[in-house]
């Protein structure tokens, strides 16, 4: 449904994705050591989060 309040809880849900995403990979770094491809995809989620973030404020 279109809407900014709609808009701007998919952004914060967003946020909080990556932010969790970010504390399991580092979970997963410390525990069994480094992946390369789990750090690949946090920074993509991160980079869609941004952009979101982006596009809301423009």
């Amino acid at each position: 449904m279109p809407g900014s309040s709609n808009g701007s809880t998919s952004t914060k849900t967003m946020g909080v994705l990556t932010v969790g995403g970010l504390v399991v990979v580092t979970a997963y770094t410390v525990a069994l050591g480094s992946n390369g491809w789990l750090w690949f995809g946090w920074v993509v989620l991160g980079l869609i989060t941004l952009a979101m973030v982006a596009t809301r404020s423009a």
